[in-house]
């Protein structure tokens, strides 16, 4: 009798951390549908890129995205790019696709506002992504702050603001924080940048400054236009 009320008493103080990893599992999913919500979309940018070492113009341009992972970006004077490592444009490849792990992560605090914290793991190790911290507004169902651990590119924190396109979950600025020794910068925007990769790569290992950061600006969206598979298609 006395093993039988041990036992009662250590599934009810179970419990409580069980219903939460249910939740935070839950919250994932609504999240990621919400943000998947939006086929595609075609938006005015304005991108600037932050790097000690390289002097690369703010450039402005259209990006073109297509769910789940097509993206093109034409710059202004028709120049178009499909960028090959197209996930450092976008949130959307930074949620893990397909079955994941979600960990509830507590609480935490981003300009003074409580977000609830998740750390995800994707079910499967044939991708870049191995795990992805997510900061939500619950209230609004927003993500707030990402930081995701890759295996080409290091840690990315990336900073989400929102205001004219909150109901589609689309921001209207985000900041990518990056670590310059580790990050494929992305063709689209370097290419005013006449060096090589390994150029790169070597003067992210000399400079001081160890980390960078890439701005984008959403000025307008033009959401669920139709775009098909085919516009993406790179020409030969």
């Amino acid at each position: 009798m006395k093993r039988l009320f041990c036992l009662c008493l250590f599934g009810i103080l179970l419990l409580p951390s069980v219903t939460m990893a249910q939740d935070a599992t839950q919250l994932f999913y609504r999240i990621r549908d919400k943000v998947k919500g939006v086929n595609d979309y075609v938006a005015d940018v304005r991108i600037k890129l932050d790097v000690p070492f390289m002097k690369v113009p703010p450039m402005k341009g259209k990006l073109y995205f297509k769910n789940p992972d097509k993206m093109k970006l034409e710059r202004q004077g028709g120049i178009s790019i499909l960028p090959r490592n197209s996930f450092n444009l976008t949130m959307n490849n930074l949620l893990p696709p397909g079955n994941v792990t979600v960990i509830d992560g507590g609480f935490d605090t981003i300009d003074h506002k409580r977000v609830r914290v998740i750390k995800v793991i994707p079910g499967s190790d044939t991708g870049d992504i191995v795990l992805t911290r997510i900061c939500i507004d619950e209230a609004r169902m927003l993500v707030l702050h990402t930081e995701t651990t890759t295996r080409d590119n290091g840690t990315i924190n990336m900073d989400l603001y929102y205001n004219s396109y909150v109901a589609y979950s689309l921001p209207d600025k985000v900041i990518f924080h990056i670590n310059l020794k580790d990050y494929k910068l992305p063709k689209g925007v370097t290419m005013d940048y006449t060096g090589t990769d390994e150029d790169l790569v070597q003067k992210a290992k000399q400079a001081r400054v160890k980390k960078g950061r890439v701005q984008i600006e959403y000025l307008h969206y033009t959401i669920n236009t139709g775009l098909t598979d085919a516009f993406f298609t790179e020409k030969k």
